[in-house]
C-alpha cells in the first residue's frame, strides 16, 4: 500500500501530507504546526524518529522544519528581512549542539547546484553573498572582522557531476578532511509537489541531503555518516514536475464538474480516486512525452536573487553579531 505514495518531492511536509489525505498514520513520525499570523508565516516541523518511519517516508531519520511564507516571492525588502530573521532563529536551534561543545566553531557552507541553470543556482548564489571569514580569522584573529563575536566561515561551490566528473560528496569530503569544520551547511534548490510552494517555502533539516532526488536524478547523499561532521541542509523548491501541474488542474476540473448539474456524475466518479491514485493516473496519461518535464516560474531569475539574499542574510546574521548588507 505504501508504494502508491511515491511522489516527486524533496519536502518532508509534502510526503506527510499525502498520507494524511488518506488518513494513514505513520508510526515514529510526529507533525507539529505553528502560525505567525502577523508575519503570515506557517512553520511545520516533521520529526522522523524511527527507522521504520524513515523507510515509509523515504526520508532519513531527523527533523525537518518547513517555513511557508506566501509573500516570499514578492519583492518586499522589509518582508524578506523579517523572513531572514525568522530563518536565523530556527537555524540557531540546530546549532545548539555545536555551540554546547565549543564557544568558537568553524562552518563550511556548500552551495550545491548548477550556476548556469537559474532554477538550480540558488546554492551558488547564496555563497556569493556570504561573509566569508575563515582566512581573515586564521591570519589576523577574530577581532579583525570588526565584530564582537564571529565564527570561522568558509564556502565552496562544488558544481555538478557533469562539470567536474566527481560526486559532490567526494569533493566536500576532501575539503572537510583538509579544513576540519565543526559543521557543514548545504544549500540546494528543491522540487515540490505543490506549485503553490514554489519559491515560497524554505526547508531546514539536520538529516543531510540527497542532491537531485526530487527530480529523479539520484546522487550520493551528503550526511553526517558520509562526510564525518553534522550536516544542516537548507532548501527552497524552485521546480515542479509536469504531472503535478496537470494533477492540480484536474483537481480544479473535478470541483468545477461537481458544481455542474449536467456533469456532476463525472466529477463524483473522479472524486472516488484518492490523491495518490489520481497522481499516478495523470503520470500515465502524460507519459512518455511530458513525464520527465520540470517547470519553473517565468520570473525565476528575480525570485532566486531575492531568496538568495534572504538565506544569506540569515546565515550572515547567525555567524556574526553584525548584519549583512543588502546586495544590489
Amino acid at each position: 500500500m505504501i508504494e502508491k505514495y511515491s511522489i516527486r518531492t524533496d519536502l518532508a511536509l509534502e510526503q506527510k501530507e499525502r498520507f494524511e489525505a488518506d488518513n494513514v498514520e505513520i508510526p515514529g513520525v510526529i507533525l507539529e504546526e505553528e502560525n505567525d499570523e502577523e508575519r503570515e508565516i506557517r512553520i511545520t516541523t516533521v520529526k522522523i524518529e524511527t527507522e521504520n518511519g524513515a523507510k515509509i517516508m523515504k526520508k532519513p531519520v531527523g527533523t525537518y522544519i518547513t517555513m511557508e511564507a506566501p509573500n516570499m516571492a514578492v519583492p518586499d525588502e522589509d518582508y524578506h528581512q523579517e523572513i531572514a530573521e525568522e530563518l536565523a532563529r530556527y537555524l540557531g536551534r540546530f546549532l545548539e549542539p555545536v555551540k554546547t561543545d565549543k564557544k568558537e566553531y568553524s562552518v563550511l557552507v556548500a552551495g550545491l547546484g548548477n550556476r548556469k541553470v537559474t532554477p538550480d543556482a540558488l546554492g551558488p548564489y547564496v555563497v556569493d553573498n556570504l561573509n566569508i571569514s575563515r582566512h581573515i580569522v586564521k591570519e589576523y584573529g577574530r577581532y579583525a572582522m570588526g565584530e564582537d563575536e564571529v565564527q570561522m566561515v568558509s564556502a565552496v561551490v562544488p558544481g555538478v557531476m557533469g562539470q567536474t566528473g566527481m560526486e559532490t560528496v567526494e569533493i566536500i569530503r576532501g575539503i572537510i578532511g583538509e579544513t576540519k569544520p565543526d559543521l557543514l551547511i548545504v544549500i540546494d534548490a528543491l522540487a515540490a509537489r505543490s506549485s503553490r510552494r514554489l519559491n515560497r517555502t524554505i526547508q531546514i533539516s539536520d538529516a543531510g541531503i540527497h542532491p537531485g532526488s526530487g527530480v529523479g536524478n539520484y546522487r550520493s547523499g551528503i550526511t553526517k555518516e558520509t562526510v564525518g561532521v553534522p550536516v544542516l541542509a537548507i532548501g527552497v523548491p524552485t521546480v515542479v514536475d509536469a504531472a503535478t501541474i496537470v494533477n492540480d488542474t484536474m483537481e480544479n476540473l473535478i470541483r468545477a464538474l461537481e458544481s455542474s448539474e449536467t456533469l456532476k456524475g463525472v466529477g463524483v466518479v473522479l472524486q472516488g480516486y484518492n490523491a495518490a491514485e489520481k497522481y499516478e493516473l495523470v503520470k500515465e496519461l502524460i507519459s512518455p512525452h511530458l513525464n520527465g518535464l520540470f517547470v519553473t516560474p517565468k520570473d525565476i531569475d528575480e525570485t532566486v536573487k531575492r531568496i538568495r539574499y534572504t538565506i544569506s542574510e540569515a546565515l550572515n546574521t547567525l555567524f556574526s553579531s553584525g548584519h549583512a548588507h543588502n546586495p544590489s
